[in-house]
């Protein structure tokens, strides 16, 4: 069990964990015009592995035969989470923002509930699927901009529609994770040979990019953006989460990850300049909403739900509850 101490470190640390983890449209958006999308996705990602190689290769040698067993699950969730996660994100971001696609991506994990319902009938909640209806409705006014007309038109943004697929590939690579063979793969080895899998699957296109339109990082501004996004947004923001689940538990880990739009947004306005409108208020406020509702751990809504009694109760002269045993 964690001390206080400890906990305390964690929490000051998780705040970091969504910072890192939303700056990677941030810089990709920021470097669009310069690196193409495979070519940036492929060198993050050949980065990550980098850092990782040293720290991973004795769990990498005796997990070997569970590694070799899973191969094609791991050859997917390369795909999934680092062609479609990676590259295509990048290549929405050329036609979108970096504010939808941080609040259309924050969607993945009520994609989870609605996949584990429909495809392997998993029950869900009233409550959840409130939270499912409202995060939805969330991304349904950030992709027509507050406008229905826009729907009956057409007239929607290819590159939100990119990062809404991109969003359903994290969802089932968060499904194709909860696999009890890769369960028994050590986190990080598993991590880093997902990485190297996904290097992989994006060698090929990214080749064939470099031959047709160039692109090669060639200034120091270029590698330094490189570099960031593999130090914070793969290996940094990924070791404060397990860091995180190791002291605080997976799910007060997974709360701090409800800061996500939050921090894109702020990012996007602060270093993009992008503007922020009335329709993306409105939509961060329908996606957190829903998010939280749809996702948040019953023993946290719990204890949301005490706190709320308390201060109701208090206004009111009413008796407060009962301390919890």
């Amino acid at each position: 069990m964690a001390t206080t101490s400890e906990a305390k470190r964690a929490y000051l640390l998780l705040l970091a964990m969504p910072l890192f983890f939303s700056s990677n449209l941030v810089i990709a958006r920021a470097m669009g015009d310069d690196v193409p999308p495979f070519t940036l996705a492929l060198l993050r990602w050949a980065v990550a592995v980098a850092i990782l190689l040293p720290f991973v290769l004795p769990g990498l040698r005796q997990n070997a035969g569970r590694i070799l067993a899973s191969g094609w699950r791991i050859a997917l969730l390369g795909f999934l989470g680092m062609w479609i996660c990676g590259a295509g994100v990048y290549w929405a971001l050329g036609l979108t923002t970096a504010t939808n696609g941080t609040l259309i991506y924050t969607t993945s994990p009520v994609l989870v509930l609605l996949i584990e319902r429909f495809a392997f009938g998993k029950p869900l909640s009233w409550a959840r699927l409130a939270g499912v209806i409202l995060a939805i409705a969330g991304v349904a006014v950030i992709v027509l901009k507050g406008d229905l007309s826009a729907l009956a038109r057409l007239d929607l943004n290819l590159g939100d529609l990119g990062i809404a697929a991109a969003a359903l590939a994290w969802a089932g690579y968060s499904l194709v994770l909860r696999n009890d063979r890769l369960a028994a793969i050590p986190t990080l080895p598993l991590f880093a040979t997902i990485a190297a899998a996904g290097v992989a699957t994006l060698l090929p296109f990214s080749v064939a990019e470099l031959a047709m339109v160039g692109g090669w990082p060639a200034t120091l501004r270029l590698w330094i953006g490189i570099m960031a996004l593999a130090l914070f947004s793969a290996v940094g923001a990924f070791s404060l989460y397990q860091y995180g689940v190791k002291i605080v538990g997976p799910a007060v880990t997974s709360c701090f990850l409800y800061l996500l739009p939050v921090y894109g947004v702020g990012m996007s306005a602060l270093f993009l300049g992008e503007a922020l409108h009335a329709h993306h208020l409105v939509g961060m406020a329908l996606v957190l909403v829903g998010l939280i509702a749809a996702t948040a751990p019953p023993d946290i809504v719990s204890s949301l739900k005490g706190w709320l009694a308390a201060c109701l109760s208090t206004r009111t002269g009413g008796p407060p509850p009962s301390p919890a045993p």
